[in-house]
């Protein structure tokens, strides 16, 4: 552990607020002395902060808002008066959760490449999972609900896709050391795994068919460094209940109005509809003819074509990421936790001192 830890950047102390461990601790002032090693954002809200919200300060915190790594060390109250909490805890559940999440793109890129057809089908289950999203009432959204809605018009011909991510999702549950994996996750990263594979026959397409030409293109020129947040929006849980019926257009047989009526309400709009088109049904060419009819999506449409004609296609490929990782986000409060190994129990009646 002491080897893994000695490689973590510490961006910030917090100063005259951590105590050597040696020192005297008998004053009130200095009754939970601690160290705390964090990012300057955080350090900033915790010299703002009292002393008991100091002592709350949550590992989640740690995951979720700050760009570097953080190891803290507190001293609190028990039945000698010191318990030390390392949050060194929590860079073991972050290595755990990334390591996974590294199996699952594996196993979703091989199982997508043996079934190249499926993904526009698999893009659309995505779209049709979150965008079910009612921001008055704050229901639906990403949560898996879509695998029990195929039988709805709009979800026409999804039942491929749904069945190559089962077989799926058993292998990679028989690998989970921290429980099954949500079909909500699975969706989504289904989806990110089919933009990759269309990123990369892309750049191939680019070298004349050549695939170690068309990989060494998109490693240099790719954006395959912007999936940081989406791949950070980990841990949606499924809901065991249909989304209201309603709530998603037929893409094949909506007009324009329809779909910039139902991509606003989420909090999208034209320039979503427009780098999405990919999503909005098996034939990209003939949904953006649709598209560029319409005043509001013509310059966005016009913008995305010319940008896929591109040696590096940074403009389409980058908003598409984005939006992708607004949509999968909606509805959904993401649990920094899970997918961790359960953590082993210590009986400490069995201690002998």
């Amino acid at each position: 552990m002491a080897g893994f830890l000695s490689t973590v950047q510490t961006p910030g102390l917090l100063g005259a607020r951590g105590v050597a461990a040696s020192s005297p601790v008998s004053s009130p002032a200095r009754r939970h002395a601690h160290i705390q090693v964090c990012c300057k954002g955080n350090v900033e809200g915790l010299e703002a902060a009292g002393h008991e919200e100091r002592l709350r300060f949550r590992r989640r915190d740690f995951i979720g808002g700050c760009v570097g790594t953080a190891i803290g060390l507190e001293m609190i109250e028990g039945s000698t008066k010191f318990t030390g909490v390392a949050t060194a805890a929590d860079l073991i559940e972050r290595r755990q959760r990334s390591e996974f999440q590294s199996s699952i793109k594996d196993t979703l890129y091989k199982a997508i490449k043996a079934k190249p057809e499926l993904v526009p089908s698999l893009l659309t289950l995505a779209l049709n999972d979150a965008i079910t999203y009612d921001k008055a009432t704050k229901t639906g959204g990403a949560n898996g609900s879509i695998r029990l809605e195929l039988s709805r018009p709009e979800n026409s011909g999804l039942s491929g896709a749904l069945d190559l991510l089962t077989e799926a999702k058993k292998e990679i549950d028989s690998y989970s050391k921290g429980g099954p994996f949500s079909f909500a996750d699975l969706i989504q990263f289904a989806a990110q795994s089919a933009l990759k594979k269309s990123f990369l026959d892309a750049a191939i397409a680019k070298c004349g068919g050549n695939e170690e030409k068309g990989r060494t293109l998109y490693s240099a020129y790719g954006s395959n460094g912007q999936w940081g947040l989406f791949d950070r929006t980990f841990g949606r849980a499924d809901t065991q209940e249909a989304d209201p019926q309603g709530r998603v257009p037929d893409w094949s047989k909506a007009s324009v109005q329809e779909m910039k009526d139902r991509f606003v309400a989420v909090g999208l709009g034209p320039r979503q509809i427009a780098v999405m088109s990919a999503f909005l049904g098996p034939d990209q060419a003939a949904t953006e003819e649709r598209l560029i009819a319409d005043p509001d999506c013509r310059p966005w449409v016009e913008k995305y074509q010319r940008s896929r004609e591109t040696v590096s296609r940074t403009d389409y490929e980058v908003d598409l990421i984005t939006t992708l990782t607004k949509l999968g986000s909606l509805g959904q409060k993401i649990n920094y936790e899970a997918y961790t190994y359960p953590k082993q129990k210590i009986d400490l009646g069995k201690l002998k001192l």
